[in-house]
């Protein structure tokens, strides 16, 4: 949900979704109302490629200290292209420092991680400073995600087609949450938006949700 910043301190390094006939880049030029609608049409097989390790290190650039967020790693290969170029860079560039955090999440939460630094940065904090309280922070954190629709899974191979079709019918939503070990696991299946959201309600609830921080990441929602 980050691209860039004012200052240029942020860099988006993209995953690729591909099917058979086209490929788009999660980069802050995708048409994402056209990448969705033709999602919805197509029948074939779908799924990601994450960015490699070459790609990370000309995302940092020359840069003296890096903190690098990925989606987990339950999901991708972001975090182990992106630990292969920490190695490579810190290797070749003594003196510069690279943090790497494997989110074990998706979404809205990465974006509450890169705000935290952002904040710490802006306070003061040193490069360690920040990396050992950025740890910490993770582990205050959460997502919840609620999922209208399941065709996409069903093209990528997680969700059998049938099912999909028939959550589709009963206008089943799947409300779930990131684990502790980074894998999204469907937690409740509600019938309707009305419920759908009063379920994400009980989920705040039960994470002892007090009025901190929250971001709400959405497709045309």
């Amino acid at each position: 949900n980050l691209f860039t910043a004012p200052d240029h301190s942020i860099i988006s390094v993209p995953l690729t979704l591909r099917t058979d006939e086209r490929e788009f880049i999660d980069n802050a030029d995708l048409n994402i109302k056209e990448m969705t609608d033709y999602l919805a049409s197509y029948k074939g097989k779908s799924g990601s490629a994450c960015p490699s390790s070459q790609d990370w290190v000309e995302a940092v650039g020359d840069a003296e200290y890096i903190f690098a967020i990925t989606i987990t790693s339950n999901l991708s290969g972001s975090y182990n292209s992106a630990r292969i170029a920490k190695e490579d860079y810190e290797e070749t560039h003594p003196g510069r420092k690279v943090c790497l955090l494997d989110s074990l999440s998706a979404g809205s939460e990465l974006k509450l991680i890169v705000e935290k630094i952002q904040e710490m940065a802006a306070a003061g904090k040193t490069f360690e400073e920040i990396s050992a309280a950025i740890v910490d922070y993770q582990k205050q954190t959460h997502l919840i995600f609620c999922l209208k629709s399941l065709t996409n899974l069903a093209n990528n191979g997680r969700v059998n087609p049938a099912v999909a079709k028939i959550a589709g019918v009963l206008n089943i939503h799947v409300v779930g949450i990131a684990s502790d070990v980074g894998t999204l696991e469907q937690k409740e299946k509600a019938r309707g938006e009305k419920k759908a959201l009063l379920t994400l309600m009980d989920f705040l609830h039960n994470l002892n949700y007090n009025g901190a921080k929250l971001r709400i990441g959405h497709c045309f929602n």
